[in-house]
């Protein structure tokens, strides 16, 4: 990833989130960290489609929430857990209603990725969120 796409990845995440305190700094050239002010909350990593010379980039944020006796994601933690660490209460966590292994994950009205359940860990959950090169040339994301 070059500066300009650094660049690109900044402000599409500040403006999806809505939060100017985001960040992302490079790490390798295909990968990058996450911010929120000075913690760090997930990392980016490039995604190059060779076939398609298409290129995009996968956002995760790894959750831990809750103890060993869990049993089940607590979806309202989750959601309470999202808003506080992107400091924005339109995010909005959702469940699927066929799938039992994940929720949807909305910025008000807007989808924007998947909550994936660790099977083996309870605690554990990972939020993914997919970005499509031709997303970070989308002026007027989340208007209104």
């Amino acid at each position: 990833m070059d500066v300009q796409e650094i660049r690109k990845l900044d402000a599409y995440l500040k403006r999806l989130f809505g939060n100017p305190r985001i960040r992302v700094v490079p790490k390798k050239s295909d990968s990058a960290d996450v911010f929120v002010g000075e913690e760090a909350i997930g990392s980016l990593v490039l995604d190059e489609d060779e076939e398609d010379d298409e290129r995009s980039y996968n956002f995760e944020v790894k959750i831990t929430l809750g103890d060993a006796t869990t049993t089940a994601p607590d979806l309202k933690k989750l959601d309470a857990y999202l808003k506080r660490k992107f400091d924005n209460e339109r995010i909005r966590v959702v469940p699927r209603l066929k799938k039992k292994d994940s929720a949807e994950v909305y910025v008000g009205e807007e989808y924007i990725g998947v909550l994936f359940f660790d099977e083996k860990d309870a605690r554990s959950s990972y939020f993914e969120l997919p970005i499509l090169a031709l997303d970070l040339d989308e002026p007027g994301l989340l208007k209104g």
